[in-house]
């Protein structure tokens, strides 16, 4: 149907502007029913999604500001704040030198005095060089002052694996700082993730770690029109359901989303029904939400880059042990990355960190369709 309406559209005439009109809206159409999402006014590469909040949150409130290092004259390291500089000048996207102490440290110092400094990182493994700022001067200061000083401060840029960047610049920092009090720690997923939970982030008078992917960046996702509204915010802390299922639970953030819903698919068709939990939140966690789910489908399977000690999935499964282990039907299985510093050659780092068919094997396992070893011999 597409390829004829394409040809008569092709072809010219009175009907032709009709028919290309009529084309373009059945793709788009189909693409949000594949996708799962409802309307959808426009699609938009999650990169395009975090400069457009950006450029939104530092147009509503001069307090907001942009630091970093490549994030003005060169627009950014991934083009995140494309034409920021232009538009709010240098006192308001600020080029750093290479010292991520130096500038998280002034950062942390704004937001005491009242400002919203968003720190973006061009690789959150160079935030370790920061680490005592965000936590000892961001995290603790809130408590430590009795709640007489706020630190509205977004630490954000790309976390975990890349392709072929070695072990310095792959790690996973979600359960580091999921671990810590004082910090939320946001996971985007989509281009509507990254709109909502920024702008929760920038307007939130705690200090929030931003945890994007860089491999997410060029990727293209429906919004809608909701969400394209300069006021759509998402709340912190509250997981989304992306696809509904009753025989296994799978709980995922980051990229880890797309993998879980492609496996979600090739389940489907074995008859097997995944719900996927993108979690957009590590702390505060969604307990509810995942609870509620397993309750309903009696299985887990917890998908994460990251390391499988102290992981994500180890908290999520103590949560579920301690609230709903009476509704468990089988072992909770965790997927995670290798338990090894990420190795550089292409063939070790696709083992070393999680597939789609490791997802697809762990939810049989956990519903009993996996063929015995026996068998396999």
């Amino acid at each position: 149907m597409l390829s004829i309406l394409r040809r008569r559209a092709a072809a010219g005439g009175s009907d032709a502007v009709l028919l290309s009109e009529r084309l373009r809206k059945s793709c788009a159409a189909a693409m949000m029913r594949f996708q799962g999402y409802t309307t959808a006014a426009k699609e938009m590469t999650v990169r395009e999604a975090l400069n457009s909040v950006l450029d939104e949150e530092m147009s509503a409130d001069p307090r907001v500001f942009l630091m970093g290092e490549e994030v003005g004259e060169y627009q950014g390291a991934y083009k995140v704040s494309k034409g920021l500089l232009q538009k709010f000048g240098p006192e308001r996207v600020v080029d750093t030198p290479i010292t991520e102490a130096g500038f998280t440290g002034i950062g942390v110092g704004a937001a005491y005095y009242g400002l919203r400094p968003v720190v973006e990182f061009m690789t959150f493994n160079f935030a370790m060089q920061a680490i005592d700022h965000i936590i000892n001067s961001a995290a603790k200061t809130n408590y430590m002052s009795a709640g007489n000083i706020s630190v509205p401060i977004v630490f954000r840029g790309p976390n975990g694996a890349a392709a072929g960047v070695g072990a310095q610049h792959s790690h996973c920092y979600a359960a580091w700082y999921g671990s810590c009090p004082g910090l939320k720690v946001l996971v985007p997923y989509s281009s509507e993730d990254a709109r909502g939970l920024l702008k929760a982030a920038i307007r939130d008078p705690d200090p929030v770690v931003f945890l994007e992917n860089e491999l997410m960046y060029g990727e293209r996702f429906p919004v809608s029109a909701e969400a394209l509204d300069s006021s759509f915010c998402l709340p912190i802390g509250k997981a989304k359901i992306e696809r509904e299922g009753k025989d296994v639970t799978i709980t995922a953030f980051s990229k880890m989303v797309g993998l879980s819903l492609e496996a979600a698919e090739i389940l489907a068709k074995e008859g097997i029904s995944a719900e996927v939990i993108n979690l957009r939140s590590i702390r505060p966690l969604d307990r509810s939400t995942i609870n509620a789910s397993v309750r309903k489908t009696n299985r887990l399977v917890t998908v994460e880059e990251g390391f499988p000690q102290h992981g994500v999935g180890a908290e999520i499964g103590m949560s579920i042990v301690e609230d709903s282990f009476g509704y468990l039907d089988a072992p909770i299985e965790r997927i995670t990355g290798a338990d090894v510093p990420m190795p550089y050659a292409a063939n070790l780092e696709r083992m070393a960190l999680p597939q789609i068919e490791d997802i697809v094997r762990a939810a049989k396992r956990v519903c009993y369709r996996s063929v015995p070893m026996a068998a396999t011999a």
